[in-house]
């Protein structure tokens, strides 16, 4: 990995997460070194291009030298992140991403990655959160390991509307259920031969388990994985680009202000790889 570190110029920030990257825009834009950032963001988790700058085109254009670009739901794709209604008309959704999270827990084939780049900054709150569930799975006891590796959760959207929204309306809540539930491993078995685990407000509950059993479960996992040595929080400066691995990670948003006009752009990349 040192040849590659030397590649990116690239360096760590903390021991278990997150490198930055302080390559030129024209070396990324190139496709030359995407490689090499792949398996950076393999290792790491999450890579930090400080003040890069980027366009929405060039994001376009340095998202597809790492893979296939995985389109929004509406087929655009550059999805504006913001609480401002007036720039997306389901920001309110977007309140769930406070609180810690796995993308694509509703699909059997979740993204690869996301790339967000800060355009407008709240001026209190909103860093990015992350944490390494590689990182954290491999940390467990022995013992730990072989009884996760047989469990079991149902994850939901609805339930991470409970987490802003305790008492949503019944059409709220409706709407939530529709989008389903799914059946997942708490822990991914992934092709490479490593492991992570699968949590978040989405899980719901763990099969087989009472709801109190679940619960402590649940909130444990969370706790272990997110603590200081397997997380990084980043504070944003304008232009700055982050990428993180979805397969392998966990990130919130810290909360601010709504009508602060923070607005983020993101790109992502096409999942490559079920969860089971």
């Amino acid at each position: 990995m040192s040849e590659i570190y030397n590649k990116l110029k690239a360096k760590d920030l903390s021991p278990h997460i997150a490198t930055e990257v302080t390559l030129g825009k024209e070396d990324l834009l190139s496709g030359e070194f995407a490689s090499d950032i792949r398996a950076l963001l393999e290792q790491r988790g999450v890579l930090i291009f400080p003040k890069i700058n980027l366009s929405e085109d060039e994001q376009i254009t340095f998202t597809k030298t790492l893979g296939e670009l995985a389109p929004e739901m509406a087929g655009e794709l550059i999805y504006k992140v913001t609480l401002d209604t007036k720039a997306n008309a389901k920001a309110d959704y977007l309140k769930g991403s406070w609180y810690w999270h796995l993308d694509g827990t509703m699909n059997k084939v979740p993204i690869l990655a996301s790339i967000l780049t800060g355009k407008v900054l709240s001026p209190v709150g909103g860093n990015t959160e992350f944490c390494n569930t590689y990182a954290a799975y491999d940390a467990l006891s022995d013992e730990d390991k072989q009884t996760f590796d047989k469990l079991r959760v149902e994850h939901s959207a609805w339930n991470s509307l409970l987490y802003y929204d305790p008492e949503p309306s019944l059409q709220k809540a409706r709407e939530m259920m529709s989008i389903g539930e799914n059946e997942l491993p708490l822990v991914w078995n992934h092709k490479t031969g490593r492991k992570s685990l699968v949590i978040g407000c989405t899980a719901h509950h763990v099969l087989g388990m009472s709801s109190r059993e679940s619960a402590e479960l649940l909130i444990r996992l969370r706790e272990w994985s997110t603590q200081d040595k397997f997380s990084y929080s980043h504070t944003w400066s304008v232009g700055d680009m982050v990428m993180w691995d979805n397969t392998g990670t966990m990130h919130r948003a810290t909360p601010y202000d709504p009508n602060s006009g923070r607005m983020m752009i993101r790109t992502k990349l096409q999942g490559e790889e079920s969860f089971e």
